[in-house]
């Protein structure tokens, strides 16, 4: 089974590709390994001089002349010889490629570097296409710049509000910067200083709590009756605790979870549900909207992050059945990928069956919403469920098929790879 190292959470996985034999070639006149060519063919022969005349023209002394030639040669390569970490099937490139820019140990061959420069391309140009609605500017904070919160704080710097950052990372707080022309501050306090409203998006509670409170936290900086939109997935109890906090320091408080993943925020066409003030709901959500489809207030604090359990229930229990359809399908021996363009019009459609079904078939999880996220969501819903007394035997189940896959070394994999436990060794995929 692969492996699946993390590299710096939430930004992306490295997965492990099966070592290939590589390649013995000889070194021809300007230094670069090249396929070998019978000894037996003058024609061939001949046709090698022919080739490299064009390359022996060029004075070897002049470093500068011969460097483009290098450099087409490598691909833009160099170093030495690394495995690819994309998820390419193809032989491990002769030399080291040149690291992708922010994706710390990550190698990969040409084929992948490109493959993943036409996704940022794409995704750039989509979120390029976001209309915003008009809203006057505000000055306002961000604060944690991982998978989610990068591209959403761009979408506030590009809606022409007046945006200052903060993340762990400061390096990464100072690129947003040079790439959105807001500030990165080096405290959650220094960020929220004067802003009418801040943003948070971390990893959990303690997290949560780590930013806002304290002497270097949001609150701490925050003006008088300035508003904290919250947008970690996080528990309830949490929530409610902040916004007393808030509160007692004159402050207001939104819960603000999301749905619609990388993409969605990218895209800026996330879904917000929010617990919290009518008014100050009101006051943020004009804002909210630069990277958003839809906002809606549920109810006091908690409600926001109740209805993200409601979703992450959903969704678990359908992944799950989803997984189980493809696997029986394909051991029937169907065409599992034409089946779900038929089902796929039925009563079965989902968001998950349309952009997750064909790359289960194709067992390619290298992206989306990370088991080790999803496995932290289930315990919230477990713990709220536990308070309530709502029984979820379901969601008990799938959470253990994900500790399953953290034991096979999946803790990155997508949430969909729930139907490798299922599949035999042996069995085709179709």
């Amino acid at each position: 089974m692969e492996s699946q190292p993390s590299i710096d959470p939430p930004h992306g996985i490295v997965r492990d590709v099966n070592s290939a034999q590589r390649l013995t070639m000889p070194i021809d006149a300007t230094g670069f390994r090249t396929p070998s060519l019978s000894k037996n063919s003058k024609f061939e022969r001949r046709q090698r001089l022919a080739d490299m005349e064009p390359r022996m023209t060029v004075p070897l002394e002049n470093r500068d002349a011969i460097a483009p030639l290098r450099e087409q040669r490598r691909g833009g390569m160099s170093g030495r010889r690394r495995k690819c970490a994309g998820a390419c099937p193809a032989e491990p490139p002769l030399v080291q490629p040149r690291r992708r820019e922010n994706a710390k140990s990550r190698i990969e061959c040409p084929p992948c570097q490109a493959r993943h420069a036409s996704e940022s391309t794409s995704a750039t140009m989509n979120a390029n296409t976001k209309t915003y609605e008009p809203c006057p500017s505000h000055r306002v904070a961000f604060i944690g710049l991982g998978t989610m919160g990068f591209p959403m704080a761009g979408h506030l710097a590009r809606a022409g509000h007046r945006v200052a950052v903060y993340n762990r990372t400061h390096a990464k707080a100072e690129r947003w910067a040079d790439e959105y022309g807001g500030t990165a501050a080096v405290t959650p306090r220094a960020a929220a200083q004067d802003a009418q409203v801040v943003f948070t998006c971390v990893g959990n509670d303690d997290d949560l709590r780590s930013v806002v409170l304290g002497k270097d936290g949001a609150f701490a900086g925050m003006p008088r009756d300035a508003v904290l939109c919250d947008h970690t997935t996080a528990s309830a109890a949490v929530a409610r605790e902040l916004a007393h906090a808030a509160a007692q320091a004159h402050l207001h408080l939104i819960d603000a979870p999301v749905s619609g993943g990388e993409a969605g925020a990218i895209n800026g066409m996330l879904t917000v549900m929010c617990g919290g003030e009518p008014a100050a709901f009101a006051r943020a959500q004009p804002v909210i909207a630069a990277f958003a489809r839809a906002v809606t207030l549920l109810g006091p604090s908690g409600s926001g992050q109740l209805a993200k359990m409601v979703n992450q229930i959903t969704i678990a229990g359908l992944l799950q059945g989803l997984a189980e359809g493809i696997n029986f399908g394909a051991a029937a021996g169907l065409d599992m990928k034409l089946v779900l363009q038929v089902i796929g019009k039925g009563a079965a459609q989902s968001w998950q069956m349309d952009n997750r079904g064909t790359t289960m078939i194709d067992d390619k999880f290298d992206f989306g919403f990370a088991v080790d996220w999803m496995r932290k969501d289930l315990g919230l819903c477990l713990d709220e469920a536990r308070r309530n007394g709502a029984p979820l035997p379901v969601v008990a189940l799938v959470d253990q098929f994900y500790a399953d896959l953290q034991a096979m070394h999946g803790g990155r994999w997508d949430t969909s790879s729930l139907i490798r436990r299922l599949r035999r060794p042996d069995q085709p995929r179709k």
